[in-house]
């Protein structure tokens, strides 16, 4: 049985011109299913932990974008027993687009998790118990998404319009480091962003070398830049060449701890906003050799 828990406002109903194409694809091909919409945020979390709290394995597929998909992941019980799937139908489907499944053609979205066998794929746990398959992130990256939820916008377009207004009215803020045990580094940075997909923010490529099965998190580190080199940077950003910039620290690790020297702190995961509190450090682990996913490839 797959159960295909789907985000009511990204599908309209059962005759969601969508919805009748996946339902196509799975009953040719005669799989047993089972739809389940959202009636509110955080339902698909309630759903999913309803459908795994028992322990059985299960097939979970988000029908959503990256919200979806990241609410599902956290309302798996045990996630060595699920297998989970995207149809991607959302406004950035940054993890979709990482590994290849399309958003513009959600029938072969649909077939890769009909016909194909899921392969494991890392994910990120938080000290805080948040699990994060695509990014978390913490600074500049925040500033966007709040700028771009306030915008009147849809799609993508609001994204561009958040980083647009946070590159000019972001300010650098203080934060320290670890990174697999090692020293303490103090930062006055604009961006601290772990990745497991490769991009962030409908499209931004933080991480053109990430893999979602290497066993490694990919920690990007943006140091105080001043407003020319700002824009120099995310200039180099869109050729992949962030990383020739000295300020800029891009490294592969398996754990990583970021240390806020503010009690306003606020960290994204797949594009949702959680306020730590009390100057909350938050330590992140890769995890890998648990979570299966369906994928349109496994090499």
């Amino acid at each position: 049985m797959y159960h295909i828990i789907v985000n009511s406002k990204r599908v309209k109903g059962e005759n969601d011109e969508n919805l009748v194409t996946v339902r196509q694809v799975f009953d040719r091909a005669g799989k047993q299913y089972e739809l389940h919409f959202t009636e509110h945020h955080g339902h698909a979390r309630e759903i999913a932990e309803e459908l795994t709290k028992s322990g059985e394995k299960v097939r979970l597929i988000a029908m959503g974008g990256d919200g979806t998909l990241h609410e599902v992941l956290n309302g798996v019980t045990y996630p060595d027993r699920c297998k989970l799937g995207v149809i991607p139908v959302g406004s950035g489907n940054d993890f979709a687009a990482a590994v290849g499944i399309p958003e513009e053609n959600i029938k072969y979205a649909a077939q890769i998790i009909a016909f194909r066998a899921p392969v494991f794929i890392d994910y990120i746990q938080l000290s805080s118990g948040l699990r994060s398959v695509n990014a978390v992130g913490c600074g500049m990256d925040v500033d966007v998404l709040k700028r771009a939820y306030a915008a009147r916008l849809n799609g993508k377009s609001k994204y561009m319009y958040g980083f647009f207004m946070s590159f000019f009215g972001y300010k650098a803020r203080r934060f320290a480091i670890e990174i697999d045990g090692g020293e303490r580094k103090q930062f006055n940075g604009l961006l601290a962003c772990l990745g497991n997909g490769k991009q962030i923010g409908g499209g931004i490529k933080l991480f053109p070398k990430a893999r979602v099965d290497d066993g490694y998190m990919d920690f990007l580190i943006i140091d105080y830049l001043s407003r020319f080199k700002t824009f120099v940077a995310f200039a180099k950003l869109f050729f992949r060449k962030l990383d020739t910039i000295k300020e800029v620290t891009a490294v592969k690790c398996k754990k990583a701890v970021i240390y806020p020297s503010s009690d306003k702190f606020t960290i994204q995961a797949e594009g949702e906003l959680y306020d730590m509190a009390n100057r909350e450090s938050v330590t992140a682990e890769i995890v890998s050799g648990k979570l299966r996913f369906y994928l349109p490839h496994s090499d």
